[in-house]
Parts: structure tokens; sequence; C-alpha cells
């Protein structure tokens, strides 16, 4: 029975993640089949408790994070986010985090001077990782911005156990001018009308922007930064940086990035010409 793997989520039809595995499974000539699977939160443990012995992992992709945590051993990073993009099947079913270890990969390989002052846009499951990278690269003071009030109390109450220091802010509000990287893990919406409160072009310290966006790419925040010569990742850098680790889990076996990366952008550029 050929071993099958998949991505989760919704809406999950134009995923990248089957192209970047079958890289992965070419690359390693294993003979895996990765497809896509539409699900909602409530439907995540019963597919998974129906699937046979053939299965051997599964990627997590929003709104699905918070639910596959519970649906097996965690590591410390699920421990500690609450959020997991990766179940590994076996005799044991274990749920990983990779999104932290593919953000600060991306951090790392973005040349940036060290870190101590950030802004993070969102109190999500994506903002939770993105802080636990930021704080693993240095950072010790991050302005948190959002909408809801509440979400941000609880953001910032959970973010007592990093030894972080946490300022709430309204979703648009002026940078801090110490801040050093500005990450957003929101949709381009979100920020409509925004853009010019942040006044990205005005902060002094800012080095950098990673808008955690990868399509439509560039953003309208990524445009403005890139217009201001600031260093400008996105979310198709996280996306194969932590694909990468999800192959290791799922196979005990590496790639390098640049073969993920390769198939990537090819299939970008066959879906701008199609």
């Amino acid at each position: 029975m050929k071993p099958q793997a998949a991505v989760l989520g919704s809406p999950i039809a134009h995923s990248l993640s089957p192209v970047i595995h079958a890289a992965a499974y070419a690359w390693l000539g294993l003979d895996w089949d990765y497809g896509r699977v539409e699900l909602q939160p409530a439907q995540v443990a019963g597919f998974i408790d129906g699937l046979d012995e053939s299965w051997r992992g599964l990627s997590v992709t929003m709104p699905l994070k918070e639910a596959a945590a519970a649906c097996g051993i965690p590591d410390a990073d699920v421990l500690l986010t609450g959020a997991a993009n990766t179940v590994v099947l076996g005799e044991q079913r274990r749920v990983y985090n990779t999104d932290i270890a593919g953000l600060t990969d991306a951090l790392t390989l973005a040349g940036l001077p060290p870190l101590r002052v950030a802004t993070l846009i969102g109190n999500g499951a994506t903002a939770r990782s993105a802080l636990v990278a930021l704080v693993r690269a240095g950072v010790r003071l991050v302005e948190v911005q959002g909408r809801n009030h509440d979400r941000l109390a609880e953001f910032r109450d959970w973010a007592e156990q990093l030894d972080v220091e946490v300022q709430p802010r309204s979703l648009g509000a002026p940078l801090d001018p110490a801040s050093e990287l500005l990450v957003s893990t929101v949709p381009s919406a979100a920020l409509e009308g925004r853009l010019d409160q942040l006044e990205v072009e005005l902060c002094p310290a800012l080095r950098g922007v990673f808008d955690v966006i990868y399509h439509p790419w560039p953003t309208p925040l990524a445009q403005r930064a890139e217009a201001a010569g600031r260093v400008v990742l996105n979310g198709l850098e996280l996306l194969v940086h932590q694909a990468r680790h999800q192959v290791r889990l799922m196979t005990g076996h590496d790639v390098p990035i640049e073969v993920l990366m390769s198939a990537v952008r090819a299939e970008l550029s066959a879906r701008a010409v199609s």
C-alpha cells in the first residue's frame, strides 16, 4: 500500500504544500502520495481517527491548528503555543509545531542584525508561533497589535511565560520608533486603510518586514516596506522552511531548502501564466 500524506485546511484548493512535499519525495526517491483535504475544526479529530495504516503524516493549516494540537502526543512547542501544524502517524500519533522553526530559519537567512524590539500584528495561532521565534532570536520587547482588546489581553497573559515584555496596541497604531522588525500575521484586508497609520517609512529603527502572506504577492504592506528600503520577507519563506521540517519528521530524511523553494517558484510561475 503506497504511503500517503496530505495537507488539511479550509480553504485548501490552492495550497502549495503538495508541490513542496512532492518535490521532497522526488528528491528522496520516495513513492509517496500527498493530497489536499478540506476540513473544518470540528472534523479534524474524526478524520484523523479514520485513517488507515498507509498514512504517514499530515500538514495542518488554518483554521485547524488549535484542533490538531489535541490529536496526538504534543512536542514542547505545541504545548507552549496550543497550535500544531504537523501530525506524524505511526505506532504513536505525535503532533508538532514547525512554524516556529520555519520562522526562525527564515529570519536567520535574511541576514538581519540582532533584534531586541519588534512589532507583531495579530494574536492568533501564527502570531503565537511568531512571538516564540522572535524571543528565541533575542527580542525582549514586542508591540502586539490587534482589533480585539480582550484577545490582546489574553495574548499578553500567555506571553508572560516567554520572558518578553508585550505591549498591546490597537491595529494600525504607529510603530514604536524603536521597532526593528515588523511581523504581520493577518490577511492584507485587515490592514486596508491602516497602512498610513503604521508609518512604516518613518520608523527610524525598522530593518525588516515579514508578511506571512504569500498570495497574492506583493502585499500593500510589502510594497510600502520595499519602497522604503527595508528587507522584506514573505510567507513563502515560512511555508517552505516549515515544510522542510515536516518532511524530516514524516520521512526521517532532510531535503535541501533550494530543492523545495525551486519547486514552489516554478509552480507560482506556471500559475501566473495559466
